[in-house]
């Protein structure tokens, strides 16, 4: 009896660990691209059979920034990085967002992200 039990639950182990099915259908990449460079530049670029599109690239930049002691500036490098990625959003849109990272942050780019409104009291 005592072996009985201990195959059965073996069996029921090996059922319970098995991988399982997700019901989702793998994405095929359409097309892809790399390039990297031993100056630090980059620049890669890939699309999916589902619709994404993405593309990267950049490099290192000499910038000046102010010394932590506050006794000046001095010079370091920056990584600036210009790109786009766009997918299809579930209503069948095709949302595409442009971008810049640099020393001075992340700048989005997007018909799909909202816009704070203007201030009449201080227009830009």
């Amino acid at each position: 009896m005592n072996t009985f039990v201990a195959v059965f639950v073996a069996l029921f182990a090996v059922a319970y660990a098995a991988p399982q099915q997700s019901g989702t259908t793998p994405v095929p990449i359409v097309s892809e691209s790399s390039d990297i460079q031993p100056d630090g530049s980059f620049k890669y670029a890939f699309k999916s059979g589902d619709g994404i599109e993405v593309q990267n690239e950049g490099a290192l930049k000499q910038v000046q920034v102010a010394k932590a002691d506050g006794t000046g500036t001095e010079t370091v490098q920056a990584l600036v990085q210009t790109g786009s990625f766009s997918y299809p959003a579930p209503d069948g849109q095709q949302i595409k967002l442009t971008y810049t990272a640099d020393e001075t942050g992340f700048h989005p780019q997007g018909a799909h992200l909202p816009v704070a409104p203007v201030d009449p009291n201080n227009p830009q």
